[in-house]
């Protein structure tokens, strides 16, 4: 007796919206009208809008619900951010360790104001979460990265502090050995890179030129141990990281 054939709702779905987002990844008007959107927006400092569990989380929402996605996909037990500032990308990556059972993060910055340490140290998922004062590619930091990076099986690494191209690339040479196969180095501020010349001059040294997607091409020019997830890029479109959810295939 023949089987009547049984389509999968959820399959379905998924090839339903790769398909779309291969066509929109394909129309260079809306990526245009994408970038200039962040561009007006920025004038009014957009992605200073939101929080994550009370904690200022400086992202736009696409790449919140991004880092919702790998961190929940790859389900790491190391999840290292160079960049703390108010401390919501910390609280993010804590809350979906937390529901995963699993996990810590491990945050460094150069300056960790005394008011934002008050606030991450006092929050419920404090507990999860270990902070580094330093620079992110000081020699005695990385040693103590890497000490608390010992015997992880799945390790994530989020590089958010001084864009500089330098500074980047110093520590996608540091960092890109501790990600694990199968697992995630994401890049944010490549955005910088098709900003006007002179944005961000006034108080910033980064520019066009002189900024994380610079860093990253020079990177993965001598590394092919990373690719970029398109299936993850190619959706968001409004992002702080064009091509940077790099995925470890080797």
């Amino acid at each position: 007796m023949e089987q009547n054939n049984i389509v999968d709702p959820v399959k379905q779905f998924k090839e339903e919206r790769t398909n779309d987002i291969k066509q929109m990844n394909k129309d260079k008007e809306l990526k245009k009208k994408s970038l200039e959107w962040m561009i007006h927006a920025d004038k009014y400092k957009y992605s200073y809008n939101f929080s994550w569990l009370g904690r200022p989380i400086i992202k736009y929402p696409g790449d919140i619900v991004a880092t919702q996605e790998i961190i929940w996909e790859t389900k790491p037990d190391l999840i290292i951010e160079t960049g703390i500032a108010h401390g919501g990308s910390l609280i993010l990556s804590a809350s979906i360790l937390e529901l995963l059972g699993n996990g810590e993060v491990l945050g460094i910055d150069i300056d960790i104001r005394k008011h934002n340490r008050k606030e991450i140290e006092n929050h419920p998922l404090y507990k999860r979460i270990t902070m580094l004062e330093g620079s992110s590619i000081d020699s005695n930091i990385f040693e103590k990265v890497k000490k608390i990076a010992e015997g992880k099986k799945k390790i994530m690494v989020f590089l958010d502090s001084n864009h500089t191209h330098d500074h980047v690339l110093k520590e996608l040479n540091l960092y890109a050995d501790l990600v694990t196969v199968g697992s995630y180095l994401v890049l944010p501020d490549t955005f910088i890179e098709y900003f006007p010349k002179g944005y961000y001059s006034q108080n910033r040294p980064w520019d066009v030129g002189n900024n994380p997607m610079t860093a990253l091409k020079e990177f993965m020019k001598e590394n092919d141990n990373f690719v970029v997830d398109h299936g993850i890029n190619d959706k968001i479109l409004i992002t702080e990281a064009f091509d940077s959810y790099l995925k470890k295939v080797k």
